[in-house]
């Protein structure tokens, strides 16, 4: 029987089947989604023909249909609109028929012609890659019989679920239903795992959401991107030029300032879902967890209980979940205090003022008033915005 041209052990089979797969997730992620639909990076003409080529005979998508529908999932995330949002449609629906709600999407033009401006419009994409859309998969089966004999029939099938189920389905379904938060974004995304490998770094989908425009969807030191890893290789070589990554506030210990400055403004307005994080670990969790080593019985289940609501982006609780925290907070003067203060600290970034030192009145009060609390971490947070700097992570492996 014929074994194919490659004639390799089963090993050597499955090693160029995750090759194979894991290039067309690279491609995904670095051309599809970070070049083309958020600007992030440019890469080299030569780069992004072989990913669209790739991608042609690999999944037979678009460039304009798959930027236009992500697009539309940003500008709509979680609302009636979203083409894939697990809140709207199911996460059933979408983990196993992403796919189809993908396609609905893809084949309405209006989507398409108000999403999916900047993408490729040349010879090859109109007369090849649009056209014929679909021969791509076929050239690729043949391709794959002719190298792996008639096993090569199945691995041209792993192939062509590669990308709706883990792409479609389990980051547009899972990675706004399952997973831990690092910021807490309006919508629903979460981070499906720290390791971003399998899927090219698509798993940290709530730092993505929270910085559309980044380059690098890694955000913490125990968090790795490997769509991040392969960026800064085709960067070394030339080959990309990364446009923009996450701004990360750090603390100065060398700056000593009395008073609030529109540096340290325009630092919070571009970081404010970092700074709201750090909020998180050094005042709201440290009060909740000294409350909850005095407590007892009831009320200290009931304090373990809202752990993650203390937190929460209030568009994402239910009018019940609100009540239950209310009640909660009613006993613990000082939850109530860093709650209260972080609810007003959320308010400032979306308050409009006339100019930044309206911005920075407001901060200002803010910090002045949370340093008179008498909580200590609460008071040590306000002092210590004072100090915050902006570095770019791109100087970071």
């Amino acid at each position: 029987m014929f074994d194919g041209f490659l004639n390799l052990p089963w090993w050597g089979e499955l090693i160029c089947v995750l090759a194979a797969t894991h290039l067309t997730i690279i491609s995904v992620t670095l051309y599809l989604h970070r070049c083309q639909s958020h600007r992030a990076v440019t890469l080299h003409p030569f780069v992004s023909h072989i990913f669209r080529a790739w991608l042609w005979l690999t999944t037979g998508q678009g460039t304009k249909q798959w930027v236009a529908v992500h697009r539309k999932h940003h500008a709509c995330t979680e609302r009636e609109d979203d083409p894939h949002s697990p809140h709207v449609h199911g996460i059933k629906k979408v983990l196993f028929e992403g796919t189809e709600l993908y396609r609905k999407a893809a084949a309405d033009s209006r989507i398409c012609q108000e999403f999916g401006h900047g993408t490729p419009e040349d010879w090859i994409e109109d007369n090849l890659y649009t056209r014929f859309s679909n021969s791509g998969l076929g050239l690729l089966m043949l391709v794959y019989i002719a190298l792996f004999g008639p096993i090569g029939l199945t691995y041209w099938a792993i192939q062509m679920i590669w990308i709706p189920f883990f792409a479609a389905g389990v980051v547009n379904g899972g990675g706004h239903y399952w997973g831990y938060r690092n910021f807490e974004t309006q919508d629903g995304s979460t981070n499906l795992f720290n390791l971003g490998v399998l899927i090219g770094g698509e798993e940290l989908h709530n730092n993505h959401h929270a910085y559309p425009s980044s380059a690098r969807f890694s955000m913490r030191w125990w968090e790795f991107d490997i769509g991040w890893l392969y960026l800064r290789i085709l960067s070394g070589l030339g080959l990309a030029e990364v446009k923009k990554v996450a701004p990360q506030p750090v603390k100065n210990k060398s700056i000593s300032k009395e008073r609030l400055d529109i540096n340290a403004v325009r630092m919070m307005v571009s970081s404010r879902l970092h700074i709201m994080a750090d909020y998180a670990r050094h005042v709201t969790m440290p009060v909740l967890k000294a409350e909850i080593s005095q407590a007892e019985g009831h009320y200290r289940s009931a304090l373990k209980r809202i752990k993650k609501a203390l937190v929460r982006e209030r568009s994402r609780m239910t009018a019940p979940q609100i009540e239950y925290l209310n009640q909660v907070l009613h006993d613990s003067l000082q939850l109530k205090t860093v709650y209260e203060y972080q609810q007003r600290l959320l308010q400032v970034w979306t308050q409009k003022y006339h100019s930044n030192e309206g911005m920075l009145c407001a901060i200002a009060e803010w910090c002045q008033e949370a340093e008179a609390t008498g909580i200590r971490v609460l008071e040590d947070f306000a002092r210590s915005l004072k100090s915050y700097s902006i570095q770019p992570v791109y100087n970071h492996a």
